[in-house]
């Protein structure tokens, strides 16, 4: 697909951490689209899923449990990719893409990816330190000043979500600022200046608290390190090298655009708590944290990529992996990156959409799912419901478990 100058994003709230709760009732005009050659199946040699790719049996456990949690969750579409090299293979679509339309669901959308973004933002950062040109351990107080404590609190600390900072997307007058006009773009700078104006919720290093804050200001780090806004240094160095053609991170004019074909999002973060069409929101809000666009196939090839750090020096890529407790069982999370019962990747949620992208190294084994709705059930993210159904299948001693949302 066509790369356009300059793109940066939208942000997610996935794992443990949250959504804003209630966003405007009002849908966002729709803005122009722009579409590129269709997503196929498989654009990378490897040939299409058949039909009863894991078998007859397992793919009819799969078909019936993927089924029923779109039915009690209420999920509108939902696109699965599983691939177990030895084993098979199950991509499957159900349900609906427009409420409105019928159209069904498919495997070859775009999507919204929230919070998988932080993956990609990472990598990038990782790569500055097998160069030389930054390390882990420095304050990032070295590189963004106003930092409550940044001069103790290290780019480590906020990769590993153990910096401290109070999160922005939990201050009251940005979650009134963003549902009140969700077209409105705002700028990294402002976006921290919610977070900052608050007292720090812990020493760094001390405890767990997933933070879009953190990966706004390692973005800021990119920016000033390279010279490059933030969207094109991931094209480069991340997106390109990875052949991932169908992943893009909207940035500067182009902030609302979202490539056809795509479903359309629903979310119940509005002001009134009604269900909305959150489509065309404008994701500058979570920038470098969580606005990035993706494909199941380019997520299907990342998944591997950034598990077994093809992108990064081993030693780079050991430190990523080295996994700390974040309070919640079966879940440890290391530098923009978690373990989820041996399963090893991110999530993502974003008004309207959520994602998973996650890879088993002890089967090799990869996982993909992308809804379009963020909307909770029974507590728990309708993405996470989905993945537990069918790891609970395929990799019953390997079941993907995530907490539910908090705000």
């Amino acid at each position: 697909m066509r790369r356009t100058p300059s793109r940066r994003l939208f942000a997610a709230v996935l794992l443990v951490a949250s959504a804003l709760t209630p966003m405007t009732a009002a849908s966002a005009a729709a803005t122009p689209t722009t579409t590129v050659p269709p997503v196929g199946a498989d654009r990378h040699g490897h040939d299409d899923c058949p039909a009863h790719g894991l078998g007859h049996d397992l793919t009819a456990r799969l078909d019936k449990a993927v089924a029923d949690v779109r039915r009690e969750a209420g999920i509108p579409g939902v696109a699965v990719g599983l691939w177990m090299p030895g084993k098979g293979c199950y991509v499957r679509a159900t349900g609906v893409a427009d409420k409105a339309t019928g159209e069904p669901m498919s495997t070859g959308f775009f999507s919204r990816i929230g919070s998988e973004t932080k993956t990609f933002t990472v990598t990038a950062l990782l790569q500055l330190v097998d160069e030389g040109r930054i390390r882990l351990d420095d304050p990032i107080g070295r590189y963004v000043h106003g930092v409550p404590n940044g001069r103790r609190i290290t780019l480590r600390h906020l990769a590993e979500m153990r910096s401290g900072l109070f999160p922005y997307s939990s201050d009251p007058d940005f979650v009134h600022d963003l549902l009140s006009d969700p077209t409105r773009t705002f700028t990294p700078n402002e976006l921290l200046a919610y977070g900052f104006k608050h007292r720090n919720t812990s020493a760094p290093g001390k405890v767990f608290v997933y933070n879009n804050s953190n990966l706004v200001l390692l973005g800021l780090v990119i920016e000033k390190v390279t010279g490059h806004h933030i969207a094109d240094v991931i094209d480069r160095r991340v997106l390109r090298p990875a052949h991932l053609d169908h992943t893009l991170f909207p940035d500067g004019p182009d902030v609302r655009e979202f490539p056809e074909p795509h479903a359309r999002g629903y979310t119940n973060q509005t002001l009134s708590g009604e269900v909305t069409d959150s489509t065309d929101w404008n994701p500058s809000w979570g920038w470098s944290a969580g606005a990035m666009i993706s494909a199941m196939d380019d997520l299907h090839r990342w998944a591997r990529i950034v598990a077994t750090g093809t992108l990064l020096s081993p030693e780079t890529q050991k430190q990523r992996l080295r996994t700390l407790p974040t309070g919640f069982p079966g879940l440890t999370y290391g530098l923009g990156i978690f373990d989820s019962d041996g399963w090893i990747g991110h999530n993502g949620s974003i008004p309207g959409y959520e994602s998973v992208t996650v890879y088993l190294p002890s089967q090799q084994a990869t996982l993909v799912v992308l809804l379009n709705t963020d909307i909770t059930s029974g507590g728990q993210e309708p993405s996470s419901l989905v993945a537990r159904a069918i790891t609970g299948i395929v990799t019953p001693d390997h079941v993907y478990d995530r907490p539910a949302p908090t705000s």
